[in-house]
This record gives C-alpha cells, structure tokens and sequence, in this order.
C-alpha cells in the first residue's frame, strides 16, 4: 500500500472531487472481477472513485484496505458510501506536491 503525506490527500481530493465513480461493489461484494475492473481504470485513470453498495462501515473500510493492498495503492478519502483511491501509472499524469 502507498503511503500519501497529509498535503497530498487533499491535493489528490480537490483533484477527485468532480468525478463519477468508475467501479461499483454490489450487493456480492468484492470479486475479483471488480477488482480487476479496478486495476484497469486505475492504470487508464490513477485517481478513480469507487461506490461501494454496502451499508455497513467496517465492511467498506474493509474493501478498501483489501483494494489498496492488493492492487498497491492508496487510500485518499472515504466519504459514506464513495471510495477514492489512488496508483501512480508507469507515465504519471499527476504530480503530487511534496
């Protein structure tokens, strides 16, 4: 899992905050065709949010965690049901302050 300084996060969530979701978790929670849904839009995208159906809180901490680790990115922000990560690609196309 990526680790992101404080100023990064908010950088990368003024970034995320006028985009549409580009992966949903339904009510079968996370499979593996999600996650590979996931990994491709993170390498398209770096920044990508994510809506997780479930109503309970540890079970989207949980995926998120799960996403993170194995797909090696970041967390940036979790706001109810709404999930935004983040991956560098191998060409990055955001620059992160320092």
């Amino acid at each position: 899992m990526i680790e992101l300084t404080p100023s990064q996060r908010q950088y990368l969530r003024g970034l995320a905050h006028g985009k549409q979701p580009v992966a949903m978790i339904g009510d079968k929670g996370l499979t593996e065709a999600v996650v590979k849904e996931i990994d491709r839009a993170l390498a398209s995208h770096e920044l990508i949010k994510i809506k997780a159906a479930s109503d309970e809180r540890d079970t989207r901490e949980a995926w998120l965690a799960q996403i993170c680790t194995t797909l090696s990115a970041a967390p940036v922000q979790r706001i109810g049901k709404m999930l935004v990560i983040y991956r560098p690609a191998e060409k990055a196309c955001i620059t992160l302050p320092r």
